[in-house]
């Protein structure tokens, strides 16, 4: 686990990854919009286990609710320090989905996942389309529904973003990931061997 990252440092790896990959490589059509306006809330968890982590998530669940969305859209809660494995983190995700039901959000928002060690069922670790899920820190990126609703009205055939991703990762490969200079950044976090 890393310990001596600062939250500064996790934002700015985190608004990176963002601006190269996310929107740069336009792995989220969606994303530009509310990264131009500011319309993005950077949360860094301090928490060193899942219990204290989720006291971070209901609390960010509701400061999305609560708030406009001219002012905040949507969040990314970053947590360097717990649920660095990959595995637990997914499991991690059920307890989340039952969060929201608890404390009545569910159908208001949802939480998206991103993680260095990221991986879709059946592909090998390395596999470049993982990398379209791989952010710098274990991450939960909170989203309202009515704004999906909204990009996905405006945008024809949303229902393809993830097979275009796959296919923008494949042409990419590697070495054009390597290029974009974020591998330093997830170097440390993306070897499931430093987390023990």
């Amino acid at each position: 686990m890393n310990t001596s990252v600062t939250n500064e440092d996790a934002i700015a790896a985190t608004k990176l990854w963002l601006e190269k990959a996310v929107i740069g490589l336009n792995l989220c059509p969606f994303a530009k919009g509310v990264h131009v306006k500011g319309q993005i809330r950077y949360f860094v968890s301090a928490a060193q286990t899942p219990e204290e982590l989720l006291v971070d998530v209901q609390r960010e669940l509701e400061v999305l609710a609560e708030a406009s969305r001219e002012k905040i859209d949507t969040i990314l809660l970053i947590h360097p320090h717990v649920l660095t494995d990959f595995l637990d983190y997914n499991d991690f995700l059920e307890v989340v989905d039952a969060l929201l039901e608890e404390i009545d959000l569910a159908g208001e928002l949802q939480v998206a996942s991103m993680h260095p060690q990221y991986q879709f069922a059946d592909t090998e670790l390395d596999d470049i389309t993982n990398f379209t899920n791989r952010s710098p820190y274990p991450t939960l990126h909170l989203i309202r529904e009515d704004s999906i609703d909204e990009a996905v009205a405006s945008f024809p055939e949303a229902e393809t973003i993830f097979e275009k991703n796959i296919e923008t990762m494949r042409k990419l490969g590697h070495e054009g990931w390597n290029a974009l200079g974020l591998a330093e950044v997830q170097k440390h976090n993306i070897d499931p061997a430093l987390d023990k």
